[in-house]
């Protein structure tokens, strides 16, 4: 809440008496002429007691009762008011642009006169400047001659006061005079044609001027019926705004009725050359041309609508930043500032929001308008007097989207798909579902979040030579709509594909989105770029999960009248099956055995439709190995049955209370899941006692077996001991007598130890710890000299809590999650792969990464949660590059037992421990306070590290998947720079265990080959046991061959010789000083010695230290 406090105004001593009736204002200061003007002497002033206790005003109880209703709390209203003075203009900037539209305008206004001509007569222009203009078909009728401009107006976002930052732009009409153009020219492209010679014109002209910087030709919103001149100042100013220079016709020059949206303007002889005698309607020339005439008519409206309104610009400002973080604010058909100003006026005017509200309130009624309204269904209109315009039900037959203007005859949302006002729908719909959880920054999520593409979509692919659309226009019989958008291919054929891809998807996607082509931008002295010189068209798919990895798509039965329908859809893919209720109807299978192929299942669909239209010849190739979700089922299975069995035990003291399973595997999130393994026995000798097998000397390293962790709880019972090491010795005869019946029972092959029994089991090997509840107490308790029991907590007993309480209820807790989000393991996956490919897997350990991923789906605004494993996996890296660490907590809200008072409570104290907790603080239900899992690592230099190869894997990735022009390898994320190191071991291949031997799974029974032996481990454990103070060691746990060391900064100090610190040291002598240093020849023998076998070479980077 924000309060009003009074307070001791302090003021100079020679201050004026203030009236009594009035409030103190900001403390006045003057300078001591004594001082030679540097010091400023502060007197208290005894306030009255009137002043002291004076009621607040009307303004501060209105301001009071905002912050307490509108926001969760008083930190988002100033979040957006300083959101607002940072997009805003500031005064220097204005001036630069008033001076430039000054110099601007006097230019314009001496513009020399041309002879008249044809208009395809093009030689009054000099060569070095081209027209903005695809001349399709090259000539039209029509004279032109150059004249000044009759007048020159801003318009737009400038005049409104609501243009913003990064981009400014500042529109200037120039009017072209009534004798240049002909009441007939907006019949067959005249008009178009003239407005892009009279830009040239004007081009040519300011070209030789200095006060012009640069001079590019653009397209307005990607019409290319209506170019526009980029001017922008020369000199250091030069990127602070661009002027855009627009020609338009003289108001009311044109009658609005030629331009109903079943009117034709352009007629099909001119055009295709063939004589037809039903001209097709043109709507979207036709609002392409009245588009030119109205925009002084708008900025009157938007006026008149502003000035009743004062939070207007700023409701305009912010529902501008919000369109611009979701990519919708610019492009073809894009959802610009023009029509979120128009949108919020067309509220304001309806009266569904009023004129006293504050820009908070205009955003979020207008989110809320948008997530409630379809535009595609029913359109809406700002026209007064509808029954002389055209009617709304005739603008719905032209055009997708509608939105009419002020004169009731112009649709400005023409160029909009009815899949980007849907996609528009559904960014709105979001933002108002997380803008009332107070558990989600409200603010950064709706405002300061970018959300490309490639992070919304869950699939999104590409159509990159868009010049085959032109021949799919043809053979999909689109001539008319063609001419209608005036040959622009790419335009013409979206709808279609669009509408295709619905219809194929179906169920399948919740969103079809795609991106909106960019603005061109091209030299005055360069031709027009064509059509298919624009980026690959590219189109996301927001996945429903339940649905989209569906083999099967069940059409109608045989005989229902919708059946051809489908067989028309579908074409040969389509047949009739007969299904177990009895049903027949059509069907398509698509392939599909393994969750990886299933989940390309809409990639199959979109293959096939756009081949079967004539759309896009593609090739689909779908010869893809298992992602691992059948390998971790069946490890899931075999635990399960492990579970019942133990369940049904007999024989036991005690009963058993809980099996629970502590491994990543048993949550879908082990990296590698393991494999059910056939044994190589030449491979292994037999050791004599035990008849277990050890790898032999002289062969490569055998497979890598992972034992499975799974807890078993003991009942209580008063005949459990009190002593630590008596229920150790309770806890191994559990082991034991458990692998007996085991043995017994089911002939399992097992093998108990004091601390845990191993198990053999389908080729998988389980590692059953026996736990005890009170153990960890029990540890914690000692007895003092004076005979009192004291209970202080200790690592071992922090140790054992973590592995028989903290883990088990992680994995179920994670296992559950994977159940309602199918993806969740393969993004888990694919991030701890990365995490130990970059030689991070010691620093986020597997749990760690693994609740991160979590968050991702928990607490996903501004985003739905990943329907992908891609897009998870760019969420990851992303979650990794811009948390801000440092000074929140990363709340992970678990089976969504956090309330919003839960949230408040562990970010206060996160903020009054800060300096004492972990640099990287994930909280739980079960963990608020301490964060557990990131304890011990990473330290603050591996975090920042990590955050940095995380943004710049992000970026490259997301560069490579959107560029077409770019291999397609993702595999050069998971390869570690290791120019940052000193030293590298090399380690042979052979000796490092990652391969797995295929074959049949083994039975249960059978000798135990040894287990969690892996070489690389134990070497890195005796290196950092031994030279850990001098050096930190690094390496991929999946199968890297390369170790990495870095020496520690503080590791070559000379230190005062001692006999106790001499180990890899060798003395200094400096005078009468004896200092030792590290013997870094002998320390690098030492590698050597120690992963004698396992080394292939040591590589020493000494150009970054000195031996």
């Amino acid at each position: 809440m924000l309060c009003c406090c009074c307070y001791c105004q302090m003021i100079p001593s020679e201050s004026h008496e203030e009236e009594e009736n009035e409030a103190p204002v900001k403390a006045k200061r003057s300078k001591t002429e004594d001082a030679g003007g540097e010091e400023v002497v502060y007197h208290p002033v005894k306030l009255s007691r009137s002043d002291l206790y004076r009621p607040p005003t009307a303004e501060e109880l209105n301001q009071l009762k905002e912050a307490e209703s509108l926001f969760h709390c008083s930190l988002l209203k100033m979040q957006m008011e300083e959101l607002l003075k940072e997009v805003a203009l500031s005064e220097r900037r204005k001036q630069q642009i008033d001076s430039f539209i000054q110099t601007v305008t006097k230019l314009l206004r001496t513009v020399p006169e041309s002879p008249e001509v044809e208009v395809s007569d093009l030689s009054w222009l000099s060569s070095a400047v081209k027209v903005p203009f695809l001349l399709v078909p090259k000539t039209t009728k029509g004279k032109f001659h150059m004249t000044p401009p009759a007048s020159v107006d801003l318009i737009g976002s400038y005049p409104l006061g609501t243009c913003t930052k990064p981009r400014v732009m500042v529109d200037l009409a120039v009017t072209i005079p009534a004798d240049v153009l002909h009441p007939k020219d907006v019949v067959n492209q005249r008009y178009p044609r003239k407005r892009a010679l009279y830009l040239a014109g004007l081009a040519q002209y300011l070209a030789s001027s200095s006060d012009i910087g640069s001079m590019l030709y653009s397209c307005l919103h990607g019409n290319r019926l209506r170019p526009v001149l980029l001017l922008t100042p020369p000199g250091k100013d030069s990127s602070s705004f661009i002027v855009r220079v627009h020609a338009c016709p003289p108001p009311g020059f044109f009658k609005p009725n030629r331009f109903h949206p079943q009117r034709n303007n352009i007629r099909t002889e001119w055009y295709t050359g063939l004589q037809t005698s039903h001209e097709p309607p043109t709507p979207h020339y036709n609002s392409s041309v009245l588009g030119d005439l109205l925009p002084r008519a708008h900025l009157q409206f938007l006026s008149a609508v502003s000035s009743q309104c004062s939070a207007f610009a700023d409701g305009v400002a912010l529902l501008k930043v919000w369109l611009r973080q979701r990519e919708l604010h610019q492009g073809a058909g894009c959802f610009n500032g023009f029509l979120a100003s128009m949108l919020i006026a067309y509220l304001l005017t309806s009266h569904r929001i009023s004129n006293s509200m504050t820009a908070y309130q205009l955003l979020r009624n207008t989110l809320n308008f948008l997530a409630s309204t379809d535009l595609t269904v029913n359109g809406i209109s700002l026209a007064k007097d509808p029954d002389s315009t055209p009617s709304l039900a005739e603008f719905h037959d032209a055009f997708q989207v509608v939105f009419v203007d002020p004169s009731g005859h112009l649709n400005m949302c023409a160029d909009m798909t009815a899949c980007t006002y849907k996609q528009l729908q559904h960014e709105a719909s979001v933002s108002m579902q997380f803008w009332d959880n107070p558990t989600v920054d409200g603010f950064h999520s709706l405002l300061m979040t970018p959300k490309p593409m490639i992070r919304t979509s869950d699939h999104i692919f590409q159509l990159c030579e868009l010049v085959k659309l032109q021949s799919s226009c043809k053979k999909l019989n689109l001539l008319s709509e063609l001419m209608d958008h005036s040959g622009n291919y790419v335009h013409t054929a979206l709808p279609y594909i669009l509408s295709l891809l619905q219809r194929g998807l179906g169920q399948r996607i919740h969103l079809l989105t795609h991106s909106l082509s960019p603005d061109p931008e091209w030299s005055v002295e360069s031709e027009a770029p064509k059509h298919k010189a624009q980026p690959p068209l590219s189109f996301g798919v927001l996945l429903m999960p339940e649905l989209a990895a569906s083999a099967l798509e069940r059409g109608p039965p045989a005989d229902s009248p919708k059946a051809a329908e489908f067989r028309q859809l579908w074409g040969s893919r389509s047949e009739l099956r007969r299904f177990q209720d009895g049903a027949i109807t059509e069907a398509v299978l698509w392939d599909g055995e393994s969750m990886c192929q299933k989940r390309l299942v809409p990639r199959q669909i979109i293959t096939h439709l756009l081949q079967l239209y004539h759309v896009f010849d593609m090739y689909c190739a779908l010869q893809l190995p298992s992602t691992g979700e059948e390998e971790s089922l069946l490890v899931v299975q075999s635990y399960d049955d492990l579970s019942r069995k133990l369940w049904r035990l007999e024989g036991l003291p005690l009963s058993i209370t809980a099996v629970q399973g502590a491994h990543p595997a048993l949550r879908y999130t082990q990296v590698f899941p393991p494999l059910p393994l056939k044994l190589d026995y030449s491979f292994f000798d037999r050791e004599k006692t035990s008849r277990s097998l050890v790898p032999k000397e002289g062969k490569p390293c055998p497979a890598y077996i992972t034992p499975i962790t799974v807890i078993c709880h003991m009942e209580g019972s008063g005949k459990w001991p009190h002593d630590r090491l008596a229920i150790r010795h309770i806890r191994t005869a559990f082991h034991i007598r458990l692998g007996e019946l085991l043995k017994k029972h089911h002939n399992y092959t097992c093998r108990p130890c004091p601390t845990h029994l191993d198990v053999w089991k389908d080729g998988l090997v389980f590692r059953i710890h026996v736990a005890y509840h009170r153990e960890p107490q029990v540890l914690r308790e000692s007895v003092n000299a004076e005979g009192l029991l004291v209970v202080r907590d200790n690592e071992e007993a922090q140790a054992l809590e973590m592995a028989t309480i903290h883990k088990p209820l992680l994995t179920s807790t994670l296992h559950g999650l994977q159940q309602q989000h199918p993806c969740f393991g393969a993004v888990c996956r694919l991030a701890k792969r990365w995490l130990g490919a970059q030689l991070f897997g010691d620093d986020i350990t597997e749990d760690t990464a693994d609740l991160l991923v979590a968050s991702l789906f928990l607490q996903p605004a501004p985003f739905t949660p990943p329907g992908s494993p891609q897009v998870g996996f760019l969420r990851f890296l992303h979650l990794l590059s811009s948390f801000d660490w440092r000074n929140n907590p990363l709340v992970v809200n678990l089976n969504n037992q956090l309330a919003a008072t839960d949230y408040t409570e562990i970010k206060n104290d996160f903020t009054a421990t800060r300096e004492s907790l972990p640099v990287l603080f994930i909280a739980t239900p079960k963990d608020k306070k301490q964060s557990i899992w990131t304890k011990r690592a990473p330290s603050v230099q591996m975090l920042q590290r990590v955050v940095m190869v995380a943004a710049e894997s992000l970026k490259l990735l997301e560069n490579q998947l959107m560029d077409s022009n770019q291999i397609q390898d993702v595999r050069v994320v998971m390869r570690p720079p290791l120019d940052a190191y000193d030293v590298l071991i090399h380690l042979n291949p052979k000796q490092v265990p990652r391969g797995i031997m295929a074959g049949n799974v083994t039975q249960s029974g059978g000798a135990l080959p040894v287990i969690n032996y892996n070489p690389v481990s134990l070497y890195m454990a005796e290196l950092r046991e031994a030279f850990g103070d001098l050096a930190l060691f690094f390496c991929d746990p999946h199968g890297g061959t390369v170790i990495a060391v870095l020496w520690k900064p503080k590791a070559f100090i000379p230190v005062p010789f001692k006999t106790s610190q001499v180990s890899a040291r060798s003395v200094v002598v400096t005078g009468e000083e004896a200092n030792t240093v590290p013997n870094v020849e002998a320390i690098l023998e030492d590698f050597r010695i120690m992963g004698k076998g396992l080394i292939k070479s040591l590589e020493a980077r000494t150009e970054k230290w000195s031996l």
